[in-house]
């Protein structure tokens, strides 16, 4: 029939649209799990679990290497889900979250708890079955802590900053302790450098967007006139006692005349980019700090990494 022709375009036609808003849906949901944070997450995991790995072992216990990083990522994406689901009604006050997820409304809130949830529970299970207690308590207390001390604190006080650093320094614990059964002393000094690398990263964030803050009524900034010296004391204070724990190891003979040389270029360059900031207070200084955070996290545990003897 003549219109044979027309129906057959209008079906391929629907086809292909059911195929993009299906595609459509599942980027959203993996836009949900905040993945640009869940990069660096995985990273910091990564060296945790290589650093910790007993050298003794006669190979790297790589299934296990991947059951840490799969059970960590699956708790933080459901701690991201949940947080974006708590702020929703903040994140549509805001230019950048604005067009997120749920706050666009292309997701509903409850196909979000039911996704975060499930996550989350699901990731700190699967810690505990294929790697040991210890991991998935740490990563509990992470998403707990997350969600329920620093998530409503960002509305409060900008002691929140300090307080989300805590959880946001756990990742590198998680691997450790799921490569070892244990934390030690060395498991914290890469807790130190996640903690204090926060600092100057969200500082910077924090000032691009402070407008945008204030409209959603955060107070990850003060708002009377301290605001200039705390943001000034958090950047600098934080990026020199990281430039000093870097390479206080080197200078003792824990590393080798390379890595020495790479913490101390790190280093450098990531303290000249938080003093440019803390002396401009620019956009375009924050945001060339936000990039030199982003580059030194992962620059500075690869180093680590291959360091280790």
């Amino acid at each position: 029939m003549a219109t044979e022709p027309i129906l057959a375009g209008l079906d391929v036609s629907a086809a292909r649209g059911r195929r993009i808003a299906s595609s459509r849906v599942l980027f959203d949901y993996w836009e949900l799990t905040k993945p640009e944070i869940n990069f660096l997450i995985a990273i910091t995991v990564a060296a945790g679990f290589w650093l910790g790995s007993p050298a003794a072992l006669p190979h790297f216990p790589w299934t296990s290497f991947i059951h840490a990083l799969l059970g960590t990522v699956f708790v933080a994406s459901g701690a991201g889900t949940l947080n974006q689901l708590i702020e929703l009604r903040y994140d549509a006050k805001m230019r950048r979250t604005a067009r997120r997820p749920l706050a666009s409304g292309r997701i509903a809130p409850s196909h979000a708890l039911w996704f975060g949830v499930l996550l989350s529970v699901n990731g700190v299970v699967y810690l505990a079955i294929s790697t040991n207690a210890l991991a998935a308590l740490l990563a509990a207390l992470t998403l707990l802590s997350y969600l329920f001390l620093y998530t409503p604190l960002k509305r409060i006080t900008p002691l929140c900053t300090l307080v989300g650093a805590i959880p946001g320094a756990a990742p590198p614990l998680i691997g450790w302790a799921a490569a070892r059964g244990r934390l030690d002393p060395a498991a914290w000094v890469l807790f130190a450098i996640v903690f204090l690398w926060q600092f100057p990263h969200f500082m910077s964030i924090a000032w691009m967007y402070r407008g945008d803050y204030r409209r959603a009524g955060y107070l990850v900034l003060p708002a009377s006139e301290i605001r200039d010296r705390v943001v000034v004391w958090q950047t600098l204070l934080p990026a020199l006692a990281l430039f000093v724990s870097a390479i206080v190891p080197a200078l003792r003979g824990h590393s080798g005349i390379v890595h020495y040389a790479g913490f101390l270029v790190l280093g450098t360059v990531f303290l000249y980019y938080s003093t440019s900031f803390a002396l401009q207070k620019s956009v375009a200084s924050a945001r060339q700090l936000l990039l030199a955070s982003i580059v030194y996290l992962p620059a500075m545990f690869a180093l680590l990494a291959f360091g280790k003897k």
